[in-house]
């Protein structure tokens, strides 16, 4: 057709005219202290997304786009729950399809806060928990109280997947493999297992702490969008999205005036 087929069709930016996820990097701040982490020593850590903000942008972007996937990661996202459970919460009402959360599992050490969370991801409709558990996280992060709120959560009906961190590729024999395939087996008994993960991008700490592994050279960064072509809507803590900022200007100007 050489018309719109519909007004909202008219309005949408064609530079994300393939937009079908939006993400919230909840916070910076976070429990674990990772040597792979591409963001340094998370130096912003007071900072977090407000979460009638980021629920009202999920609305709105909903309204206008075909969004299968909202994700709500971190630094550790559940130092604020609240603001996860508000994002997830909108995504349920707007029937998106995947809630995501990735998490260290590590947020609170009290058996009570742990259980109120699980049960709170459960009731605003998450539907797909990545729990980061590696070499690299076990470092810092305690794995007995991530395997508590692990068990928290399978209880609510929340399915789980073990989301590790390989270094130099997932089949390479170097000593964070050979650690991170035993704290995985660590999870069997209650059949909770790994999906592929992902491979660390030497950016931040991996850049510091972990060049000499990549003695290939090292590799494209495989977050990179085209930015001709936006598939997902990233918000970071300050409210920066798209280069413009949430609190300054309502989402859709942003997102209707956005070029790369």
């Amino acid at each position: 057709m050489d018309v719109c087929e519909s007004v909202g069709a008219c309005r949408m930016n064609p530079y994300l005219k393939n937009l079908t996820k939006i993400e919230f990097v909840v916070t910076y701040a976070c429990t674990g202290r990772c040597k792979h982490c591409s963001e340094w020593d998370h130096t912003s850590c007071g900072e977090r997304i407000d979460p009638q903000t980021a629920a009202d942008a999920v609305r709105k972007i909903a309204a206008e786009y075909d969004i299968k996937t909202v994700m709500a990661f971190g630094g550790e996202p559940l130092l604020y729950a609240d603001t996860v459970c508000a994002i997830m919460k909108a995504a349920k009402e707007l029937h998106i399809p995947k809630r995501q959360v990735i998490t260290n599992g590590y947020f609170s050490k009290n058996a009570e806060k742990i259980r109120e969370v699980a049960e709170g991801l459960a009731a605003c409709g998450v539907n797909d928990l990545l729990l980061s558990v590696d070499a690299f996280h076990q470092e810092t992060i305690p794995l007995d109280t991530v395997k508590q709120f692990a068990w928290e959560a399978k209880k609510c009906g929340i399915p789980i997947r073990l989301q590790p961190a390989w270094l130099v590729s997932a089949t390479d024999d170097n000593p964070y493999n050979r650690k991170t395939r035993e704290i995985l087996s660590g999870f069997a008994d209650r059949e909770l297992f790994a999906n592929e993960g992902n491979v660390i991008f030497p950016k931040g700490n991996a850049l510091e702490y972990l060049a000499e592994y990549f003695t290939d050279g090292f590799p494209e960064n495989p977050y990179a969008e085209d930015p001709r072509d936006v598939r997902c809507v990233s918000f970071e803590p300050n409210g920066n999205v798209l280069g413009g900022n949430v609190y300054g200007r309502d989402i859709m100007e942003i997102v209707k005036g956005y070029a790369p």
